[in-house]
């Protein structure tokens, strides 16, 4: 489902304009977005799942293409756990 699927199928759920349910996506992704920009950055939405940001350490990795050893730089990283009602409807 793309951004733009997903907004039309909020208008018509909840009986408001597409530029409405545009916002009100936007407005959900800036805060997710803001909420894990934070320290300890994480967002729970009971029944659904969490949002929470983790720290990945430096590593090494391969080049696939010619099989030469790299460093790969420590990154912040989102990672999504499903709720129970998720898990349970799939």
């Amino acid at each position: 489902m793309t951004k733009a699927e997903l907004v039309e199928k909020m208008a018509t759920d909840a009986g408001i304009s597409k530029t409405a349910a545009a916002a009100a996506l936007n407005s959900f992704v800036d805060s997710v977005t803001k909420a894990l920009k934070k320290k300890d950055g994480k967002v729970t939405l009971v029944g659904f799942g969490t949002f929470a940001k983790l720290r990945r350490k430096a590593r090494k990795g391969r080049n696939p293409q010619t099989g030469e050893a790299i460093k790969i730089k420590a990154g912040n990283v989102v990672k999504f756990r499903p709720g129970k009602k998720l898990k349970d409807s799939i």
